[in-house]
């Protein structure tokens, strides 16, 4: 059972009986002595997908939820369903886009390091690497010896994802893009 100041995000624990996974979490300390420090904490419900806010002491205990972790590739996309395979069993786990939203943009052909939470069998959501590889497709041609300025402009990624990157990045180029920001880390 963890308690509320060891949570970090992806976490998955059991409120009022469903899953729910750690989206955010931010630490509040409060100014005044032999106060507590506050965690709010952003939590998606895996079943329903809705979001709930809620805020704990650092010592109030949560229950962990019922569920496995195991790596799973990105195999194929069939209308509107996204096919991922289990890299040990091979077992298929399809999700539609809505259930994607937000990660679409980050997945592409092959993609490795995907975690899938599974429950009885069924997948309840994913688990992104910490940054994935994206190719720039469009954005305006580098200019040489902008590398000293710290000036972005805008690319459009091959995913469909559009991030700022340095002056200097060109088309082609293949670029680090960090899952939980959206945004550029380096060249790959």
């Amino acid at each position: 059972m963890p308690k509320a100041c060891d949570l970090k995000r992806g976490m998955v624990v059991e409120i009022a009986g469903a899953p729910h996974a750690v989206k955010q979490l931010e630490a509040k300390s409060p100014s005044s002595r032999g106060a507590a420090t506050l965690y709010k904490v952003r939590f998606t419900n895996l079943l329903t997908g809705q979001k709930l806010d809620e805020s704990y002491k650092g010592d109030d205990m949560l229950r962990e939820a019922d569920c496995q972790r195991v790596g799973v590739q990105f195999s194929y996309q069939d209308g509107d369903t996204f096919y991922f395979m289990n890299s040990e069993d091979f077992t298929q786990y399809g999700l539609n886009r809505e259930e994607l939203e937000g990660l679409l943009e980050y997945i592409t052909d092959g993609l490795e390091g995907i975690v899938a939470l599974v429950s009885d069998g069924n997948i309840l959501g994913l688990e992104l690497p910490q940054s994935v590889n994206l190719e720039i497709v469009e954005t305006a041609p580098g200019i040489k010896g902008a590398t000293a300025t710290g000036r972005t402009k805008l690319a459009k990624l091959s995913s469909g994802l559009e991030v700022q990157v340095p002056e200097y990045l060109g088309p082609g180029e293949v670029i680090k893009v960090n899952t939980v920001t959206g945004k550029f880390m380096s060249r790959a």
